[in-house]
C-alpha cells in the first residue's frame, strides 16, 4: 500500500469501522445519494462492503484487498464502492444479508455484494481473498467477471435482480396463523434443544458455537413451568462449559463473541457489549433459580469487565473490543509459560500455568489461551490465584494494545441496562443500579432528538440514524426492568411512551408485525420484518415480550390486542423451526401463562 496518508471520503465519518478504511486506496463512499447518482451517471455497478470494526475477517479482507493498490485500482476503475458499518445500519445489513443467504446458503462478515445503480443485488458472498484459495474465487477474478457481466448484460441483470428481489420480499412477510397459539410450539422448541445439545461441553449444534443466551433463558423458563430437570441441566452444562473454556477471558474477564471449536476453547477474540449483557442475564437468572454461587460469581466478573473496559466517560457503554492486536488475532490474550514465570517468578508462575493450562506446546498458534477445561476446581474461588491473575492482568495491559470501538448504540446499551437492573434486583449492589441509571440518563440526554425521536448511535459528540425497532424494543425492556427493580413510576411512564412511539413508527397496520426501520426513515429496496433470534434476539421477539409484560403491568386492553396480534402473526414462521426463535418462545410462554 502507498502509505502517504492519503485519505478517501470516509475520513469525514464518525463510524470507527468506516474510519478504519479511510486510508485505503479505494475511493470509498459511505451509503449516500451521491454514490448512487455517480453509478447511474457512469452506468457502473456498485460494490457494497458491509462489516464492523472488531471483525477479524473484515481486517483480513481489508489487508489483502482494500489496502492493495492493484485491487483498489480495479475497484475504482470499474465500480462505485460503498462501505457500510452494519452496527450503524442494521437495516441495510438485514436486506443484503438475506440476499447473500438466499444466493449462497450462508452469510457472515465482511458481507460483499455487487448491486445495480438501483441498489438491486446480482452477486453476493462474504470474505474473498485477493487470489483464489480455500476453494474460494479470488477477488481480482470476481471483479473482472462482474464488470464484464455488467458491461455485456446490464439490462438482463437489472431485470433478473428485480425478479429475485420480488421473491426475497416474501421472506419478510410471514402469513398470519389463524388457529390458537398452543403450548406445543414451546415443547417442540425444547425437544429440538435436546436433539442438538452437546452433552460433553454444553452448547447447541456443532462448532462454531455461539453463546445465544436467549436459548438458555428459554430453557430456564421452560424448567420453571414444567420442572423438567433436563432443561435446567442443559443450561447449567452450557454456562459451566463457556466459563471453563477460552471464550471467557480468565485474566481480564468478559466473554468473546463465539468459539471456533466444540470445547469453547478457541474464540474469535472480539468481545461485544451485547453478548456480555445477555450472558450476565443468563448467569444471574440461573443463580436466582439454583442459588449456586458459581453463577453469581461469573455474572459479577462479567459486569466488572464491562464497567472497566466498555463504560464511557459520559456513562454510555461502548460497543466492542477487537479480536486483533498489532495485526494478529488474539495476540493480546495468549501467553507462553516462560513469560508468565518472568512476571510471577518460577514458583508462582508454575502454579498459574498449571491452573490455567498454559503449556509449552500451547493451544492456539504455539501459545496458550488461559482456560479451566482440565481444572476440576473451577467453581471454587481461589484467592491466591486471583492475586497472581491481577499481576498478569497488569502485565498484559502494558504488553500490547487492544482497540475499543467507542461508538454508543442505543439497543446494546439498553441490553446492558437490563443486565444491570437485574443484577441490582438480585444482588442488591448499588453500583449496578447507579450504572444503569446513568446509562439511561445518557440515552435520554444524547440519543433523543428535538422531535422526541429516538436515535441509534452516538459517537464523538454526534447522535445519528433514526432508531430501529430493536432500539425501541430493547429500551422498553430496559425501562420495564428498571421499574420492576426500583418501583419508580417514571420508568413505567417511559416504557409506555416509547411503546406507543414504537407502534406508531414501526407497526404494520395492514398485516401486523413490526418493520425493522420506521415509516419516517430512508426507504430501502425492501422493508424487512425480522423475527429470527440470532446472536441477538430480534426486535420483533423482544417487542412481543415487552408488549406482553407492559400490558399485564398496566392492564391496557389496546396493548393486549397488539400483543395478541404480534404473537399470532409470527406463529407459523416460528413453528417451522422453534429453536431459531427462542426469545419469541419466551413471549409465548408468558402469553400462555
Amino acid at each position: 500500500m502507498n502509505n502517504d496518508l492519503k485519505t478517501n471520503r470516509l475520513i469525514n465519518e464518525k463510524s470507527p469501522y468506516l474510519l478504519q478504511h479511510a486510508y485505503n486506496p479505494v475511493n470509498w463512499y459511505s451509503w449516500c445519494d451521491e454514490a448512487f447518482e455517480k453509478a447511474k451517471k457512469e452506468n457502473k455497478p456498485i460494490f457494497l462492503s458491509i462489516g464492523y470494526s472488531t471483525c477479524h475477517w473484515c481486517h483480513v479482507m481489508e489487508h489483502e484487498c482494500f489496502e492493495d493498490d492493484e485491487v483498489a485500482s480495479k475497484m475504482n476503475e470499474k465500480f462505485v464502492c460503498i462501505k457500510v458499518d452494519r452496527e450503524e445500519r442494521p437495516d441495510i445489513d438485514s436486506v443484503y444479508m438475506t440476499v447473500c443467504q438466499s444466493l449462497t446458503g450462508g452469510g457472515g462478515w465482511p458481507l460483499s455484494v455487487f448491486i445495480t445503480p438501483n441498489a438491486n443485488p446480482f452477486y453476493a458472498g462474504t470474505y474473498f481473498p485477493k487470489y483464489s484459495k480455500y476453494n474460494m474465487p479470488g477477488f481480482l477474478e470476481i471483479l473482472d467477471t462482474m464488470s464484464l457481466e455488467w458491461k455485456n448484460n446490464s439490462e438482463k441483470i437489472e431485470k433478473a435482480s428485480l425478479e429475485f428481489m420480488h421473491e426475497i420480499s416474501k421472506e419478510f412477510d410471514p402469513k398470519e396463523y389463524n388457529e390458537d397459539v398452543s403450548f406445543k410450539i414451546v415443547e417442540d422448541g425444547y425437544e429440538f434443544c435436546k436433539k442438538i445439545f452437546d452433552g460433553v461441553y454444553g452448547g447447541f449444534g456443532k462448532e462454531p458455537k455461539f453463546p445465544t443466551p436467549h436459548k438458555l433463558l428459554f430453557l430456564l423458563n421452560y424448567y420453571k413451568i414444567t420442572s423438567e430437570l433436563e432443561a435446567l441441566n442443559m443450561v447449567e452444562k452450557t454456562l459451566e462449559g463457556m466459563y471453563r473454556g477460552g471464550i471467557f477471558d480468565h485474566v481480564g474477564f468478559g466473554f468473546s463473541r463465539y468459539s471456533t471449536d466444540e470445547k469453547w476453547l478457541v474464540p474469535h477474540f472480539e468481545k461485544m457489549l451485547y453478548d456480555n449483557a445477555l450472558l450476565i442475564i443468563a448467569y444471574l437468572e440461573c443463580y436466582e433459580l439454583t442459588k449456586k454461587d458459581f453463577y453469581k460469581d461469573v455474572a459479577i466478573k462479567t459486569i466488572h469487565y464491562v464497567l472497566r473496559e466498555l463504560k464511557g466517560k459520559k456513562n454510555g457503554f461502548y460497543s466492542a473490543q477487537d479480536a486483533d492486536s498489532d495485526g494478529h488475532e488474539g495476540k493480546f490474550y495468549v501467553f507462553n509459560p516462560l513469560e508468565i514465570c518472568e512476571v510471577l517468578g518460577d514458583e508462582d508462575g508454575k502454579r498459574f500455568n498449571d491452573y490455567f493450562d498454559i503449556t509449552p506446546s500451547g493451544n492456539f498458534e504455539g501459545k496458550s489461551i488461559a482456560n479451566l477445561l482440565y481444572n476440576d476446581s473451577f467453581e471454587s474461588s481461589n484467592e491466591e490465584i486471583n492475586k497472581l491473575r491481577e499481576k498478569v492482568f497488569k502485565y498484559r495491559k502494558e504488553r500490547t494494545n487492544l482497540y475499543t470501538d467507542d461508538k454508543i448504540l442505543t439497543s446494546w446499551n439498553a441490553l446492558m441496562i437490563v443486565a444491570l437492573s437485574k443484577a441490582y434486583k438480585i444482588l442488591k449492589n448499588d453500583i449496578y443500579l447507579n450504572a444503569a441509571e446513568n446509562a439511561i440518563d445518557f440515552i435520554k440526554r444524547n440519543l433523543i432528538n428535538e422531535k422526541g425521536r429516538l436515535l441509534a448511535r452516538f459517537r464523538d459528540g454526534e447522535a445519528k440514524y433514526l432508531a430501529y425497532l430493536e432500539d425501541y424494543a430493547f429500551l422498553v425492556w430496559a425501562f420495564i426492568e428498571m421499574y420492576e427493580s426500583t418501583d419508580k413510576e417514571a420508568y413505567l411512564k417511559d416504557a409506555i411512551k416509547f411503546t406507543n412511539n414504537m407502534i406508531d413508527k414501526f407497526w404494520d397496520e395492514n398485516k401486523g408485525g413490526f418493520f425493522l426501520y420506521g415509516n419516517d426513515a430512508e426507504k430501502l429496496i425492501l422493508r424487512p420484518k425480522e423475527l429470527y433470534d440470532g446472536a441477538i434476539p430480534s426486535g420483533n421477539s423482544v417487542a412481543a415480550y415487552v408488549l406482553l409484560k407492559l400490558s399485564k403491568i398496566i392492564q391496557d386492553e389496546k396493548l393486549k390486542e397488539y400483543t395478541k396480534k404480534q404473537i399470532r402473526y409470527f406463529f407459523a414462521t416460528a413453528n417451522k423451526s422453534p429453536i431459531s426463535y427462542t426469545m419469541y418462545l419466551n413471549a409465548v410462554i408468558e402469553y400462555l401463562k
